[in-house]
């Protein structure tokens, strides 16, 4: 396929910019916020975004699910950390779709995403869902439950998951960008 390329200078040195190839992500409340910027793109018939990559999404604000009710006090990620980030990101604003994605009625029309959970994590099953709901809704997703593992568990450089969870990432992304 023959991607139309724009030519740009940056600092000295051109660089090329397909903008057929743009994907998102992020890791987190990152990931979070690329769900959002693909519901708005679409929405708002923004740049064509062709992959989103998810990882331990943060989409949903309202806290009900099966893992947030019983994952209270895992590492690095509490229940009660994750309503402090909602109530410093949300402010006294009400919860929109472009703000926690979950909320989002409709999820047609977004890009492919791959999106990655950890076991025992409080935002296992939003990830989860979402994958699910994305599927119900015609979107390809490739969707992966890290056994063992809790949110942001791939930081522990030397554990033998870690270094396959980020391998597994680039790899993702390297083929949604082929």
């Amino acid at each position: 396929m023959d991607h139309p390329r724009v030519q740009y200078e940056s600092g000295g040195k051109g660089t090329t910019f397909e903008p057929d190839r743009i994907a998102i992500g992020g890791h987190s409340a990152g990931a979070g916020l690329a769900a959002a910027v693909a519901l708005r793109a679409r929405d708002e018939q923004g740049p064509r975004i062709r992959f989103q990559l998810l990882n331990q999404p943060v989409l949903d604000d309202r806290q009900e699910t099966w893992s947030q009710r019983n994952f209270t006090d895992t590492p690095w990620q509490t229940r009660s950390s994750l309503t402090a980030v909602w109530q410093h990101y949300l402010g006294s604003q009400q919860a929109t779709e472009y703000a926690a994605p979950a909320r989002a009625a409709d999820l047609s029309g977004l890009p492919p995403a791959h999106v990655a959970s950890a076991e025992f994590d409080p935002l296992r099953d939003e990830g989860i869902e979402y994958a699910i709901r994305l599927m119900q809704a015609g979107v390809s997703v490739e969707l992966h439950q890290w056994p063992g593992t809790f949110h942001g568990s791939q930081a522990l450089l030397s554990a033998e998951v870690s270094q396959r969870q980020l391998t597994e990432l680039a790899a993702v992304l390297q083929r949604a960008l082929a």
